[in-house]
């Protein structure tokens, strides 16, 4: 089972990649929540929630507002992908260039607890004092 998850996250994973809404929509309970640390960059740049509810907002987020800052050159580099029963834990490091011209580098760590083969609930952490520099200079 704990090889599953893994899968099913890094599946959901490859489809942030296309910002395909329906594609990205349909990893995610329809009651999903996404969790970041409240006042962080990407929340504050966007004009965003740092809490989302819904697959559907998830999904409009990683698919429309995401590209909107992070503009190109976005890249993951996988440090590791761990799970255990319904949670997978994800750390990464991605870079990107922000709509602004800045150069973005940030680790990451997620906690994915799944339900019924679909994520429900993304616990999202990050160095946020690092993410506003990048950010807001």
């Amino acid at each position: 089972m704990a090889q599953d998850n893994r899968d099913i996250v890094l599946d959901a994973w490859r489809s942030f990649a296309t910002h395909d809404g329906e594609r990205i929509a349909a990893h995610f309970t329809e009651d999903a929540e996404w969790l970041a640390p409240e006042g962080n960059a990407t929340a504050v740049a966007l004009e965003g929630p740092s809490h989302m509810v819904g697959r559907k907002a998830i999904a409009r987020f990683i698919a429309d507002d995401f590209p909107r800052l992070f503009v190109r050159d976005v890249a993951v580099e996988f440090r590791g992908v761990y799970a255990a029963g319904d949670r997978v834990i994800v750390e990464e490091t991605m870079s990107a260039t922000l709509a602004n011209g800045n150069a973005y580098v940030n680790d990451y760590c997620f906690v994915f607890e799944l339900k019924d083969g679909l994520i429900h609930r993304v616990r999202e952490y990050m160095d946020t004092a690092r993410g506003h520099r990048m950010m807001f200079g």
